[in-house]
């Protein structure tokens, strides 16, 4: 039976270890005048102005990743209420308040990802498996739907290496009979982000590159 998974983005699953998963955010901020859309489970970076963006907003995407986004709060310039929206839709805030963005940023979370793709090299359950510990690249990384606020991010098989400046690390595949097709997209990868900015060694300045792919 074919994979029901489509594109969901990073979605949390448990921490590393045994610590208490709380899947808890952190408030960031999104400049108000951000026209770039921003998606539930994207992966975002930290600019030097003290907000956040989505991966491409700055040396092409290829800088550390500070978290996952999960929603933000504004206020609206038209109405002047609090928006709460699970997704940034690159306008409508008013200026005089800041818009506010949660962030899943513990280094030691960890997400599923669906494939996008079927590639030669990885069509069963045993060459999968085998790329666990290696790392992977977004097939898409960017965008979402503004339907329902989703990011349409998928991880491309075709991409998975030892070099250690992809965005994911494969760490294992989510145990789920409904996408247990290997021969199909996907699949429910479980990853962490590599080159995370708050990890407390080896993270990258903000905007400053790196070769991280997006």
């Amino acid at each position: 039976m074919p994979n029901t998974n489509g594109a969901f983005g990073l979605r949390p699953h448990g921490v590393l270890g045994s610590a208490v998963n709380s899947t808890g955010t952190t408030e960031y901020r999104i400049a108000s005048d951000n026209s770039n859309p921003i998606f539930q489970g994207m992966a975002v970076i930290p600019l030097a102005a003290g907000v956040i963006d989505d991966l491409q907003a700055a040396a092409g995407g290829t800088v550390s990743i500070a978290g996952v986004f999960n929603g933000c709060e504004y206020v609206s310039s038209t109405t002047g209420e609090v928006v709460q929206s699970n997704f940034w839709p690159g306008s409508g805030a008013d200026s005089n308040f800041p818009v506010k963005a949660f962030l899943y940023d513990n280094p030691s979370q960890l997400f599923t990802i669906a494939t996008s793709n079927v590639v030669s090299a990885a069509n069963t359950e045993a060459e999968v498996r085998a790329a666990v510990f290696a790392n992977i690249g977004f097939a898409t990384g960017n965008s979402g739907s503004t339907t329902t606020g989703i990011s349409s991010a998928t991880a491309d098989l075709n991409t998975i290496a030892t070099t250690n400046s992809l965005p994911l690390r494969i760490m294992g595949i989510l145990d789920d009979p409904e996408n247990s097709d290997f021969t199909a997209a996907g699949i429910p990868l479980i990853v962490r982000l590599n080159n995370h900015f708050n990890a407390p060694t080896g993270s990258i300045a903000q905007g400053t590159p790196s070769t991280t792919g997006v």
